[in-house]
Order: structure tokens, then sequence, then C-alpha cells
């Protein structure tokens, strides 16, 4: 993106968590950038200054989007890996569905996608695929992306988030580790930890995700871009950071051990996390977990 300020950029889930900093970085920058949210887990309260925001299905992408964007920022699915399991339907229409005709639109528009994928898929030695209706979807779809390329000539790029936290995050049944501990911890409650706690993340701060996600938008061409903190932490060790008491819960479907993170091609383009999750705990913690 050269020369933001000519051009015209698509974000689907532009009102949820990553969506609406990245719509914000976007115009800051100068972009003209549009927002297309189901408000499913995105809220008005993340619009920000500077962005149009229209609401719908990405399945109905070509009729609320007439325009011709130039890249097409997609973050728009469902993302929640165990209540995919009760979800089904949902799912399938906007991972499968949403994702298939974003892709349609993408062609027929000739603009470059940049596709959020999901670091699930390298889940316990690759084996992560298959543990959830969420993780297959997103890796069925990262396969698509890239057949679209060969078809087609779409032009694309794949990032992959590794357990993103900071500001708007949701602490709801659709929450992150983080949120979710942040209000217990305010509370005075016990932290939630599932058994057996031993399994790792790569917590990684939004504004270095943000950061990847214009990077790979600029110079990001037909390839894979791990987006992830290098340190990794088991959920009780995130716990523990909190301090306070700790409510062991019964294991989920779908949750896995670990993940292999790979940033190599991400870190050839100049990006690196510069935020790490203790001194962000911390900083929390001295706001009152706010």
């Amino acid at each position: 993106m050269p020369n933001q300020a000519t051009e015209l950029i698509l974000v689907t889930g532009g009102a949820g968590f990553i969506g609406s900093h990245l719509c914000e970085r976007l115009a800051k920058d100068g972009a003209k950038v549009i927002s297309l949210d189901n408000y499913s887990t995105g809220s008005t309260d993340n619009h920000v200054e500077g962005v149009e925001y229209r609401r719908g299905q990405t399945s109905d992408i070509a009729a609320l989007v007439p325009e011709s964007p130039t890249i097409v920022f997609h973050l728009g699915e469902y993302a929640r890996v165990e209540k995919s399991f009760y979800d089904m339907d949902t799912v399938w229409k906007s991972n499968v569905a949403g994702t298939f005709s974003v892709l349609e639109f993408c062609r027929a528009k000739n603009c470059k996608l940049v596709y959020a994928g999901s670091s699930t898929k390298f889940g316990d030695g690759g084996m992560g695929l298959n543990q959830s209706p969420y993780a297959w979807t997103k890796a069925a779809n990262t396969e698509l992306a890239k057949n679209y390329g060969t078809w087609f000539g779409l032009e694309y790029a794949i990032t992959y988030f590794y357990n993103v936290y900071g500001p708007r995050e949701l602490s709801n049944e659709f929450g992150t580790v983080i949120a979710i501990f942040a209000e217990k911890w305010k509370r005075g409650e016990a932290l939630p930890v599932v058994e057996p706690g031993t399994q790792k993340r790569n917590f990684t701060h939004v504004s270095d995700i943000v950061a990847g996600l214009v990077l790979v938008g600029e110079a990001g061409e037909s390839d894979e871009f791990g987006l992830g903190a290098p340190e990794s932490y088991s959920i009780a060790e995130v716990a523990e950071m909190f301090g306070g008491e700790i409510k062991m819960l019964p294991a989920r479907p779908g949750n896995r051990m670990g993940a292999s993170l790979d940033i190599l091609r991400a870190s050839e383009l100049g990006w690196r996390a510069t935020v790490k999750v203790a001194d962000y705990v911390k900083q929390l913690k001295e706001n009152g977990g706010s």
C-alpha cells in the first residue's frame, strides 16, 4: 500500500477486536476504509473516526460493497474453537459460504486478498486442523485462497495470528484468555484454567498484529506469514502472572496443547513483536485491571 491516500481498503470484521485496530491504523495512514461486519461479535463501541461502516454478511459482500477496493483484509469469520462444535450452522455460513463469496469478490474486482488464517492448524504437530469445526474450516480456506492464486491469478497473502490480546478484546463467552483473566482478577474471582493448564500459547499484542497486517498488505505476495510473539507461556503461567486463586475447569474438545511458531517470512518483511505479555499484565494490574 505505497499510496494509501488514494486507496480504498475493505476490512471484513472491521467492528471487531482486531479489525477495529486495523481500521484505525489504515484510516490514520490516509486510506479510505470500509468495514463490513455482521456485528455478531463486533460492536459499534469499536467504531473509529474516518471509517465507513456497513452491516451485513460476507456472503452478501458483492451487493453490500459495489466499489472496487485495492485490497481486502478478510478478518470477518467465526473465530472460536470450543464453541464451534455447537454452532455448526453459523460456522458453515460464515467460514465456508462467506469466505467463498469474499474470494469471488476479490477475483471479480481484481483486488488483493489478505486472509486471516488460523494458527490452530499448526497445533500438536500439525494435527490441529482436524481438532474442531473452526480449525478445519480455517485450514480449508487457506488452501482455497492458495488455489485461487493458482487457478485465477488472485493476488493473496495469508496471515496467522497467535493468541491476540489488547484493548477492545472481549471478556464474554467469545472472550480471549487475557481479557477473561483480567475481568475475573478485577472482580476478585478465581481465574478459570482449562485442564491440564500446561497447554502453551504465543500471546501477541494487537498492535503487533496490526503492524504485521499492514506490512503484509504492502509487500506480502502469495505466501504465508506467521505473526506471533516468540515467547510462549502455559495458561497456568499466565494465570500466575495475575495472581490469586485458580479454578481448574474440565478439558474441552479442540483445546490443543501447543503450536509451531514460524515468523520467518514476516521477519523478512521487517516485522517483529515488540510487546511482551508479562509487561502488559503488569500494566493491567497497575491500572486496576482495565
